[in-house]
């Protein structure tokens, strides 16, 4: 049986080989940033959130504390703290499952199926209960909002000419407005 330090290693690097984006905190394994993509089809799709992972010494005997850093708008997920109201990482953690289910499996399961009669964010679960239109059109907001790739600490490669051609735009009026037009 391996050790607990071998095996974060391995989980570490089959999240890594696994196209997602992770960015350490430390020298060590056991905190880090992923770059979670929400899943098609639902109101999160497009949304792009960076994720806290704290593994614990135990680990994997003992489940990964996962954190949402930039805003989203669930029943399951503090707004405030970005705290993740999750069984399967809270109460039934096994050594079974890795960092991979946690990113494939679990995080998208949660915003698939939101649990508003055990919530961590009491407004969008009366939201969701009493309007789900309303609540997916606000979770959709919040992605516009919050989850774009820059929010996750990406740079989108397509927006990054537009945006410095409308800098240079917007650069260009002001120094009309402060200088006033040339002579011809």
């Amino acid at each position: 049986m391996s050790s607990p330090s071998k095996r974060r290693e391995m989980d570490l690097m089959k999240l890594m080989m696994g196209d997602y984006k992770v960015e350490m905190m430390n020298d060590g394994m056991q905190e880090f940033y992923v770059q979670f993509h929400g899943p098609k089809d639902s109101p999160y799709d497009g949304g792009v959130w960076r994720i806290r992972v704290e593994l614990p010494d135990a680990y994997p005997y003992k489940s990964p504390s996962i954190g949402f850093i930039n805003k989203i708008y669930h029943p399951n997920v503090d707004e405030m703290s970005g705290s993740v109201c999750l069984d399967v990482i809270n109460q039934t953690w096994s050594p079974m499952f890795d960092l991979v289910n946690v990113f494939e499996v679990f995080l998208p399961q949660l915003l698939l199926y939101p649990n508003p009669s055990d919530p961590l964010n009491g407004d969008a679960a009366a939201l969701m209960m009493r309007d789900r239109a309303a609540y997916e059109q606000k979770v959709k907001e919040y992605c516009e909002r919050y989850a774009k790739p820059e929010d996750a600490g990406a740079v989108p490669e397509e927006k990054s000419s537009d945006d410095e051609e409308l800098s240079e735009a917007e650069y260009g009026s002001s120094d009309e407005e402060v200088a006033g037009k040339a002579d011809p």
